[in-house]
């Protein structure tokens, strides 16, 4: 609760009381991207890349501007000099010039912000010399990101069932038929990676295959409504992992700079890394899931009798933990991805072995209401990121939406892309 009771007071207390906490500037580091991605999250519920995509330009912008003052570390786009200019108002200027190009509607919450950051500089010079290259930065990483097809819209076309192929889904499963989603997300170009499909999965395991009937036998029994099997530990952390990764390990990521004092440049690089790793892990694990077009556990277990696999059972009338599936293929995890990708992040700025507690406000309630869900606690505690990570993984498994080596590749596949990214923004010295 103090943690989330500061994070308000960072967007609401006068100018200067953003600062009684970190390292200087980054108390408005943290409000800036606390407020993007509620701004984000008020606008589409993160139901597509923009948010993400605006949270890591804006964050390289900074990062970029910082980095032309004093290079510490190598910037992404921008290579001019701005030795001279005021690093917060530099900051201050690159985030506004993001945020009101993505979210113009908020203009006016976006420049009391700004105001907040200029009026930390007493020097007119170094000021208007941060402003200026703040704008600079931000136009450069626009530049570079226009015509990315964030938005790209791509048709997909349903496949005829058969075995282990991606279906339409039937009643109850909380899923419209004829829809499906993202399937454009794998042809937007990465901020990172070289391309989508850089480190595209190995297949997934054969459907008459030992591994095969291991996973569905497990997600049949754990993750069905109303498991005997299923711990309510288990239970808990299914609906608490809910949470899209780019809410959740932002929040985390600025709970930790409040705790741990980083300094401005070092949790600049760490919110762009972050939110870089993001956008690329959702771009190459989309690029996987429908270049292997592989079925969910709903369909799977529904349709077991016509699989030609003789040691899987069919039930009819099986679905999942919380009665819902998501509408595009089932491997990777796109949700194990993401989180392994934003965990090495972390533990590249941190380190793996470093104890954090990470807090999901309100856990989520969309389960069925005969099965008794544990809301509380708010938060899990983790002895490492990488731990965190596989945890990650493993509740879509209990929450029956994925198999058990959907996880273990997301959780592989991110943790490589995490990686990549983190080595594009190397330290100079």
């Amino acid at each position: 609760m103090k943690t989330f009771t500061c994070l308000f007071l960072l967007l609401t207390l006068p100018c200067g009381a953003h600062e009684s906490r970190g390292a200087p500037g980054s108390g408005l580091l943290v409000a800036w991207n606390a407020r993007l991605l509620a701004t984000a999250e008020a606008e589409d519920r993160f139901l597509t890349l923009k948010g993400v995509r605006a949270a890591a330009m804006m964050h390289l912008a900074i990062h970029d501007a910082l980095n032309a003052i004093d290079p510490r570390y190598r910037t992404y786009v921008y290579e001019g000099d701005g030795r001279g200019a005021d690093p917060v108002a530099a900051m201050s200027q690159a985030a506004f010039a993001i945020a009101n190009d993505q979210y113009p509607a908020q203009r006016d919450v976006w420049e009391a912000l700004r105001q907040r950051g200029l009026a930390t500089s007493s020097n007119r010079n170094a000021r208007e010399a941060g402003i200026a290259l703040g704008n600079a930065t931000a136009h450069a990483v626009l530049e570079k990101r226009a015509g990315d097809r964030w938005d790209n819209a791509v048709t997909y076309k349903f496949q005829p069932m058969a075995p282990g192929v991606y279906a339409e889904f039937a009643e109850h499963s909380g899923t419209p038929k004829g829809f499906v989603f993202g399937a454009g997300w794998a042809m937007v170009e990465p901020f990172a990676l070289k391309s989508p499909d850089q480190f595209r999965s190995p297949p997934p395991p054969a459907i008459n295959s030992a591994e095969y009937t291991r996973a569905f036998d497990e997600v049949r029994t754990v993750g069905r409504f109303e498991s005997r099997t299923r711990t309510a530990d288990q239970t808990h952390l299914a609906f608490w992992w809910k949470d899209f990764v780019e809410n959740s390990h932002n929040r985390l990521a600025r709970q930790l700079v409040l705790d741990e004092q980083p300094d401005l440049w070092t949790a600049a690089r760490l919110f762009a890394l972050l939110n870089m790793s993001v956008m690329d892990a959702y771009i190459g694990v989309f690029d996987s899931k429908f270049f292997y077009n592989h079925w969910r556990p709903y369909t799977a277990i529904r349709w077991a009798d016509h699989d030609g696999n003789p040691h899987t059972r069919a039930e009819p009338d099986w679905n999942n933990t919380h009665r819902h599936t998501y509408a595009f293929p089932s491997y990777p995890s796109a949700h194990g991805t993401a989180c392994a990708a934003a965990m090495t992040v972390l533990a590249d700025t941190f380190g793996d072995d470093h104890w954090f507690r990470m807090s999901t406000p309100q856990v989520d309630a969309a389960g069925p209401q005969s099965e008794k869900i544990p809301m509380k606690p708010a938060t899990r505690s983790f002895d490492s990121f990488s731990g965190a990570a596989r945890e990650c993984a493993w509740s879509r498994v209990y929450l029956g939406i994925h198999f058990r080596y959907d996880a273990i590749e997301g959780n592989r596949l991110g943790t490589r892309i995490g990686r990549y990214v983190v080595s594009t923004l190397p330290g100079t010295g």
